[in-house]
């Protein structure tokens, strides 16, 4: 199947609706019927505004966190959708994949 790979950028203590905006995306991508989401925490990064985000002993208030999905045109835009109707505002990358089960190959 080919589709898409998104990947969400965010830091673990950012919310949305009172919920941490990784997770809030997760449950949205369910709702939406999406199969799978991946939620991956990372040691250190910088974003956009140059400040440093990483789950040090000094900063474990703000580590880096990625929502990673591989997606249909039709979910990536369903899903894209409901992130603009909900004034979400994130960095994302969407790279074009080819996706399936390796038994179905």
């Amino acid at each position: 199947m080919k589709g898409y790979f998104v990947t969400f950028f965010t830091q673990q203590n950012r919310t949305h609706q009172d919920v941490p905006l990784a997770r809030w995306i997760i449950e949205e991508a369910k709702k939406l019927g999406i199969r799978g989401a991946t939620l991956f925490s990372g040691k250190q990064g910088f974003g956009h505004d140059g400040r440093f985000h990483s789950d040090n002993y000094f900063d474990l208030e703000d580590p880096p966190v990625q929502v990673g999905l591989a997606l249909t045109p039709e979910e990536c835009d369903k899903l894209m959708d409901r992130l603009e109707t909900n004034h979400v505002r994130v960095f994302f990358t969407k790279a074009a994949v080819e996706f399936g089960f390796t038994s179905e190959h």
